[in-house]
Parts: C-alpha cells; structure tokens; sequence
C-alpha cells in the first residue's frame, strides 16, 4: 500500500493512503490528549477534518498540544480515568464512534514509588473507559488501547511475539499486562470492537518526561551538563519514533473495523534495538557533540534487562512498517528540542 506524507510543523507525519478522507467523517476521543504521543494524534486528527475530543485530565502549558495551538481546535473533556462517569459523560455526549486509549500513567519509578495510583489509573482506568463503551455500544464502532512491550514482562527468549503470555511482574509492567488482559476479555465477552498496541521506548518532540534518555540527554547537552544514564547502559531496547506509532495507531484504527481482529494484540517496531549506551550515542551525535561521556549511575531498578518486539504480524496481517530512522528521527527530535528551550527563554 502507497504512503503519503504530510507535514505539520516540525514533525512530518506518515499516514496511509485514504486515512485522511476515512477519519474525517469519525468522532474519535482520545485519551491522554496531553502526552506525547496523544498531542501528535490529535493534532493530526484534527488536521484531518475529524471531530475530536481531547480528554484531559491535568493542564499543562508546556505540552505540544498547547504549544501547537491543537487545543484551539478540538474538544476537551477535563476528567479522570478513574472516573466512570467522567468517562462516560465524554463518549455519552461528544457521540463518539472512535476511541485511541492513551491516557496512563507512564513512568516506571513512578509506578515503583506509588502503585495504588498506577494500578487506578492504568487498570481501573482501561476496564472504566471499556465498560463505558460496553454500555454505550451502538455508539462506539472502534478502540485502539496503547499498551507496551513491559506488559509481557521478562521471557525466556527475544524478541516478543504476540503469542506470548502476558507476565509482568513489576507495578508498571503488572498495569499493562492488565490493561491487555482486560481488553481481551472484553472483545471475547462482549464483542467489544477493542485492539491493542504494543510498542517499545517511542521518542520524538513534545516529550518532556526528562527522566527519559532521549529528552533527557539532548536537554543535558544544550545545558553544557553531563548526560546522565540511569542504567550501566547495556540495557537492550526499541526505540520508535512517534510519527511511526502515530501512524501504526491510525492504521490500527481502521483494522479494527474487522471483527476477526477484536481482541487481537499487534507489536509495533522498527525490528532494530539498541543498547542504552547506542542509543546515547547517537543522540550526541545527533545534537553535534559526539564523543560526550556520560554520567554512570548504574541504579536502574524494577527494569527488564533486555526486551525487544517482533513485527511481523504487524508487516503481514496490517501492512505497517517503520518508515523513520533512527538518524532521521533523533534530529527531528533534536530540532524540535532546540526550538522549545529556545522558547523557553
């Protein structure tokens, strides 16, 4: 299938023949509208010409959605995933047909420090949005629910496929494994229209999670501060730019118009991890200063070591393949950093 670019700003998404003329006609609510990923959704949402709702449940001025002025151009929806009605209310009386699940809490030492919040957010908060959309269903024709490449926890052999169990073991990995668990058993109970993503470390502009390697080395550099590793930077992971999720997440979208894929889980990856210390690399090189040694703290905690994804369902059964390198993507990334800190100031 052909691919077709589209520029918005400083981040050029890519998006499948016909999605702009199939989304245009949809009322599609998203939730996590703020984050990274949810601000380049729903920017490119609504560009598109599709009615869109932005559920949100802290405002933050700093954020691409804000930054970008998409918040101008959408709906929003102040609430919480841990409340039905606040959920219920935004599908009920925005008459939604189209939901992408990204609102959760994502941060690892987050979910370490304080899981009830997690586990409310992540869990309760997936089953509250789906039974809303179980109650609601002449309504809602399609969901996509974000989850991760930590909701199969650590397995015995890499990379992971789909057909693997989900196994977390840690706060944040057991709340995804959940999510995914409670997605399926509402497609296979109640035929809820519900797909499931799955993605590694995704990185691009507009995240300001700073604990994170890439925001937090390039930000590091343009301070003239050492860049800090939380690991010993043999860790093995994915990373994905966000244009590549943004558009695997549409294409998801549409698919889960076919019943025989509700309840299905789909890995997306560019098949190309790095270690820690790869990865590091390359972002210097990216922001021209190669060759900057890096603070050590080998303190990582509540990590799986090594953890990659398989994507061949995704390139059989969908049609999606990564289309940014990681050079490409690391200097739109870079790009963008340098224009918000410049802002900043």
């Amino acid at each position: 299938m052909g691919q077709r670019k589209r520029t918005l700003e400083s981040v050029e998404i890519v998006a499948l023949q016909g999605s702009t003329a199939y989304w245009s006609s949809k009322r599609v609510l998203v939730t996590g509208a703020s984050g990274m990923v949810g601000s380049w959704l729903t920017r490119w949402l609504a560009e598109s010409g599709a009615y869109t709702v932005a559920f949100i449940a802290d405002a933050d001025p700093q954020s691409e959605l804000v930054r970008s002025g998409t918040i101008n151009k959408v709906s929003v929806v102040n609430g919480r995933l841990e409340s039905y009605d606040d959920i219920e209310r935004a599908i009920n009386n925005h008459e939604v047909d189209s939901i992408f699940h990204l609102g959760a809490q994502p941060i690892v030492g987050a979910a370490d420090r304080a899981p009830r919040h997690t586990f409310e957010s992540n869990i309760q908060g997936t089953w509250n949005l789906l039974d809303a959309c179980r109650v609601l269903s002449p309504l809602v024709k399609r969901i996509v629910v974000a989850s991760s490449d930590k909701a199969y926890g650590t397995q015995p052999i890499l990379p992971y496929t789909e057909d693997m169990s989900m196994n977390g073991d840690h706060p944040y990995e057991v709340s995804k494994s959940c999510t995914d668990l409670i997605s399926t058993t509402y497609a296979r109970t109640y035929g809820t229209p519900v797909t499931i993503a799955r993605c590694g470390n995704i990185y691009g502009g507009g995240d300001l999670n700073w604990n994170r390697i890439v925001p937090g080395t390039f930000r590091s550099l343009m301070r003239n501060e050492q860049p800090v590793l939380r690991s010993d930077g043999t860790f093995v992971r994915d990373y994905l730019h966000v244009d590549d999720i943004v558009s695997a997440y549409l294409l998801l979208g549409e698919s889960t118009d076919k019943v025989e894929f509700h309840g299905q889980g789909f890995n997306f990856s560019d098949e190309s991890p790095l270690t820690v210390m790869k990865i590091y690399n390359a972002i210097c090189e990216a922001a021209g200063r190669a060759g900057t040694e890096p603070l050590i703290l080998n303190a990582a905690s509540s990590e799986i070591k090594d953890q990659y994804l398989d994507s061949t369902k995704a390139h059989n059964v969908l049609g999606w393949r990564a289309s940014i390198t990681l050079e490409e993507g690391l200097k739109k990334s870079f790009d963008w950093y340098r224009s918000f800190f410049v802002g900043a100031k």
